[in-house]
C-alpha cells in the first residue's frame, strides 16, 4: 500500500533543517560569483538528502545541480543564494544597525530563496519514492542573479536542455503568481584610454579619459528623451583614473546597465549607447573599448503553469502569521516612508489598508504594475516553460535591496513564508508529474510565445562568466 502523506505534510516534516539552512546562508552573505560557502552548504544538504549532485555547471564554481528520481519528466526548481554589497544589518532589529560597516547582506532574501527551493525539491523526491512513480526532480543552485547572469550562462551551456518545466519563487510582501514581466538587460564596460600629463604645466599634451566618461554620461542623458519610456539606462564609474587632480587621467572605466522590454529593443539601445561612447572618445581624442559583462533576456510567461500555480496558492490560502510576527512588522513599518507603503499596495493593484503583513493571495486579475527590473530567470523562461511565485514574508512596503529587508531575513515570518512557498512549488511539481497534459500544454504555450523560434542567448559566445566581476 502506497504512503498517503500529502506534499504539504512532507514539506512540514523536512522543514526544520532547511529553515536552519536559510539562517546559515543569511549569516554568511557572499556576493556575485563568490558564494563558495553558500554553495557548499546547499551541496552538503543535497548530498545528505540522497541527491545526485553535479557541481561547476557552465564553468561556474558556485553553480550546482542536484537530481533525484529516474525516468519520466524532469522538473527543475531554481534556487539562489547570492547577497548584495553594503547591506550588512543585524537580524530582528527594526533600526539601522550594521553587523559590519560596509559589509554585505541578504537584501533580496536569497538566503530564503535557495533554501525553500531545495526544501521543495526534497519533498518532491520523497513523494516520488513513496508513490513509486517515474520522474526526476532537480534543484539548480544558481549564483550571481544580482547582475552576474549565471542562469544565462547555464542555459547557454545546455544545463536545462532536457528539463520539461521550471519552477521558481522570490521573497516578497505579497503572495501571488509572479507577473511574467521583466526587462532584457545588458551590462557593459566602456574603458577609455587617453594620455597622462601635468594638468597645470602641460594640459595641452594630455587627453583625459575621465573627460570621455563624463561626456559619455552627458550624451546618454540627452539620449533618454529619444528612447522608449519603458527602457532604462543606469551607470556606475568603476575607475576614475586616479585621485590626483593635477594629473590628466589617462584611463577611466564606466559600467552601463541597458534595459528594454525585449531583446530586439535592448540590442538597438546597446548600439546607440556604443555610438555615444565612440562620440565621447572622438571629442576627447581618446580610445574606447566596449565589453559585455553579462546579459539577460526578458521573462516569458506561461499561462498553463501560471494557472496551476494560482490554483495551488489559492488552495493553500496564503501565509498565516501570529501577533509576534505582526508586532515586528509594525516596528519595521515605522522606518518606512508613506510612499514605500503606498507603492507596495499599488504595485499589486490592491487598495491600501492598515495590515502590516499580507495573509491572502493576490488575485491574478489584479491590475498590477509591471516589474521594471531584470532577472536571469528570463533566459530559463525562453528555454523551458517557467513559472514563479511571490510569497509574503516581509512587512508591507519593505523595499527590496534595503537594510529593512535584511533585518527580516531570519524572522519567524520569513520562515513561515519560505515553508509555505516550498509547499506551493512542490504541489505544482506534483501536478506536472501526475498530469502529462499540463507539461504538454506548457510547452505548446512556450512555442506560441516564442513564435516558433528557438531561444537565442543574448550573451555573445565568446563572453565567459565574469567570475571576478564583484572584485573589480
Amino acid at each position: 500500500m502506497k504512503n498517503t502523506r500529502t506534499l504539504p505534510d512532507i514539506v512540514d516534516h523536512y522543514a526544520e533543517p532547511f529553515v536552519a539552512l536559510a539562517d546559515t546562508i543569511w549569516a554568511m552573505p557572499e556576493i556575485c560569483y563568490t558564494e563558495h560557502r553558500s554553495a557548499a552548504e546547499h551541496e552538503a544538504m543535497a548530498r545528505a538528502g540522497g541527491f545526485r549532485v553535479t557541481t561547476g555547471l557552465a564553468g561556474i564554481p558556485t553553480a550546482l545541480m542536484a537530481e533525484a528520481g529516474e525516468g519520466g519528466p524532469v522538473i527543475a526548481i531554481l534556487g539562489e543564494y547570492d547577497a548584495l554589497p553594503g547591506l550588512s544589518q543585524e537580524a530582528g532589529v527594526a533600526q539601522y544597525r550594521p553587523v559590519e560597516a560596509g559589509g554585505h547582506g541578504h537584501g533580496c532574501g536569497h538566503n530564503l530563496l535557495g533554501s525553500a527551493a531545495l526544501l521543495a525539491a526534497t519533498a518532491v523526491k520523497q513523494w516520488l519514492e513513496e508513490q513509486g512513480l517515474p520522474g526526476r526532480v532537480r534543484y539548480y543552485g544558481c549564483p550571481a542573479e544580482e547582475g552576474g547572469a549565471a542562469k544565462t550562462f547555464m542555459v547557454r551551456a545546455g544545463a536545462f536542455d532536457d528539463v520539461d518545466i521550471a519552477l521558481c519563487w522570490h521573497p516578497h510582501c505579497f503572495t501571488e503568481v509572479t507577473p511574467p514581466h521583466s526587462l532584457a538587460n545588458t551590462r557593459m564596460d566602456f574603458s577609455f584610454t587617453g594620455r597622462a600629463s601635468h594638468a597645470a604645466a602641460f594640459p595641452h599634451l594630455g587627453r583625459s579619459a575621465l573627460d570621455a566618461v563624463e561626456l559619455m554620461s552627458v550624451g546618454v542623458n540627452y539620449m533618454r528623451e529619444h528612447m522608449p519610456s519603458d527602457a532604462r539606462i543606469h551607470y556606475a564609474v568603476l575607475d576614475t583614473g586616479g585621485v590626483a587632480p593635477n594629473v590628466v587621467q589617462a584611463h577611466a572605466r564606466v559600467r552601463y546597465s541597458i534595459r528594454a522590454t525585449d531583446l530586439p529593443g535592448m540590442v538597438e539601445l546597446v548600439e546607440r549607447v556604443k555610438k555615444v561612447a565612440e562620440g565621447a572618445a572622438l571629442m576627447t581624442e581618446t580610445r574606447v573599448e566596449a565589453s559585455i559583462v553579462s546579459a539577460v533576456s526578458n521573462l516569458l510567461g506561461n499561462t498553463p503553469l501560471e494557472t496551476a500555480m494560482n490554483d495551488v496558492l489559492t488552495k493553500l490560502g496564503g501565509v498565516s502569521f501570529d501577533d509576534e510576527d505582526r508586532a515586528f512588522a509594525a516596528a519595521i513599518r515605522k522606518s518606512l516612508s508613506d510612499n514605500d507603503i503606498a507603492s507596495a499596495f499599488k504595485g499589486v493593484g490592491l487598495e491600501r489598508n492598515d495590515d502590516v503583513l499580507f495573509e491572502g493571495v493576490v488575485p491574478q486579475a489584479s491590475p498590477r504594475q509591471l516589474m521594471m527590473g531584470s532577472t536571469d530567470v528570463g533566459d530559463v523562461s525562453w528555454a523551458v516553460p517557467t513559472v514563479q511565485a511571490h510569497a509574503a514574508l516581509f512587512a508591507i512596503g519593505t523595499p527590496f535591496h534595503s537594510w529593512q529587508l535584511v533585518a527580516q531575513g531570519k524572522s519567524p515570518a520569513a520562515h513561515k513564508g519560505m515553508v509555505f512557498v516550498a509547499k506551493a512549488m512542490a504541489m505544482v511539481a506534483e501536478r506536472a508529474l501526475s498530469e502529462p497534459a499540463l507539461i504538454t500544454a506548457a510547452k505548446q504555450d512556450l512555442d506560441r510565445r516564442r513564435g516558433g523560434h528557438a531561444y537565442q542567448c543574448p550573451m555573445p559566445p565568446d563572453v565567459a562568466p565574469p567570475l571576478t566581476m564583484s572584485l573589480k
